[in-house]
This record gives C-alpha cells, sequence and structure tokens, in this order.
C-alpha cells in the first residue's frame, strides 16, 4: 500500500540533512552516476600529489573515502554544521578542516597547493584557485552542469529564463578557468537519470540542495507537492535529469 502524503512529507521533513551523504534516500529516489568515477578518480590524483586542497568539502564524505590522499591535505567547508562533520570524519586520515565563508579569498597563501579537487562547487572562484595553485599544478573538479533537475525544479518554480537554464554551462567554466589563466586540459559533460518514487524523496532533496528551489518550505509549497505526490501516486515514478561536468585544468 502506498503510503499517505502526510506521512512522507513528516518524516522526509524530521530528518536531519547535514552533511552530504544520501543513503537516505536508498529505495527512495535513483540517480546515475557519471562514468568517470570521481571519488576514484580524485583518489588517482591524490596518490601523486604532496599537498592538496579539498574545496566545500561538504560533510567530507567523498574525500573521506578516497583511496589515497596527499601527505597535506586540507578542506574548507562554510556551513558550520557540516564542519562539524566533516572534521569528525576527515581527522583520522589527517585532513585538517578549515571554516571558510566559501568567498575569496581562499585562506591559503599563493602556491601552496599542487592539487585542488572540489565536487559540486555552489561557486567556483577561478581566480583564487589559480592563485593557490603552484606553477604546473592541477585544478580537478566535478559540477552540476546546466538545467539539472531542472524537471523537478519547474515544477515548483514554473519555466526559468535561459539565462538562469544556462547558468552551468560548461563552456563557460572553460572561458573562466582560461581568464583566470588556467589551461583546461579537459572537459566532459553527461546527463544522467534520476528518479523520485515518491514525495518524501522530493522533500528530503530539496532541504538538503537547498539551491535548487531557493525558497522551498513544505508550507509554501504544499499545493504543488500534492501534486506531484498525486503524480507519481498515479503515474510512477517522477523522472528528471542532472548534468554534470568534469573539468581538468592546470596552471601553466
Amino acid at each position: 500500500m502506498s503510503r499517505a502524503f502526510e506521512d512522507l512529507i513528516a518524516e522526509a521533513g524530521s530528518v536531519s540533512v547535514d552533511g552530504w551523504d544520501f543513503s537516505w534516500l536508498d529505495g527512495r529516489a535513483t540517480e546515475q552516476r557519471p562514468s568517470w568515477g570521481y571519488q576514484r578518480a580524485m583518489g588517482a590524483k591524490m596518490a601523486g600529489a604532496r599537498a592538496a586542497l579539498d574545496i566545500q568539502t561538504g560533510g567530507g564524505e567523498v574525500l573521506a573515502g578516497a583511496s589515497h590522499l596527499a601527505p597535506l591535505t586540507v578542506a574548507t567547508e562554510a556551513w558550520p554544521q557540516n564542519v562539524v562533520k566533516a572534521t569528525r570524519l576527515l581527522d583520522p586520515r589527517g585532513v585538517a578542516v578549515v571554516a571558510d565563508e566559501d568567498k575569496p579569498p581562499l585562506p591559503f597563501a599563493a602556491d601552496a597547493f599542487d592539487l585542488v579537487v572540489s565536487r559540486h562547487p555552489v561557486v567556483t572562484w577561478w581566480e583564487e584557485i589559480a592563485r593557490v595553485l603552484q606553477p604546473g599544478g592541477t585544478y580537478f573538479s566535478q559540477q552540476v552542469g546546466p538545467a539539472s533537475v531542472f524537471e523537478l525544479v519547474e515544477w515548483f518554480l514554473g519555466p526559468q529564463p535561459p539565462d538562469v537554464r544556462g547558468g552551468r554551462d560548461p563552456g563557460k567554466a572553460r572561458a573562466r578557468a582560461q581568464a583566470a589563466g588556467l589551461e583546461v586540459t579537459g572537459l566532459r559533460p553527461e546527463t544522467l537519470r534520476a528518479e523520485f518514487f515518491d514525495i518524501g524523496a522530493v522533500v528530503y532533496f530539496l532541504r538538503k540542495v537547498i539551491w535548487m528551489v531557493p525558497d522551498f518550505s513544505v508550507e509554501r509549497y504544499a499545493g504543488r507537492l500534492r501534486a506531484l505526490h498525486d503524480r507519481i501516486e498515479a503515474d510512477g515514478p517522477f523522472v528528471a535529469h542532472s548534468a554534470r561536468f568534469l573539468i581538468e585544468a592546470r596552471k601553466p
């Protein structure tokens, strides 16, 4: 039997959304993973680095699961709850977590790192990345691409203008990296299928990924949530498509 709308909403609204672990969605939502395997590839980059920085580490889950870390590895994070979680998770691996507002400047000297990594940064401060990279150093990042999961976004917000839909275009990332003095050595985009099996999964996702529907709350969007619940009940999983790209850039 399907669960009541009110029960699903209450459950998803009460669970913690700290960190960057999405395991609560197991069995409730799915998303294809990019073919390049970011965590594995990032670990391989770490194996050859001396000093590495992970920007916007979230709860530290991705970095903590890497097969290798550089002898000196530092991570930054802005959200206080995530700083605590990341510190607990990364300290056993010798990683220092630095609380940072995710605004320039980064709290490090120039030429401090030979590897900078970041998974799904909200904003990429290309000039700061170029500044803290050593000559010959590498930036390696998996990023959210244009109009990612916009089937869901536009269910709540309505059709979005072209500048919003194209705001995370990989070509723009390439141009900004080059403008900061970096050489882009790799750029791979992919579009991936995502499915939401119940309305609780939608609520949890939007509470966690807060920039998707910036003003989201259950109260504000009760009508649209109810309509989406009825649609899922009648037609099956709500299907959306996420966009990802892998970018690698080198400081000359």
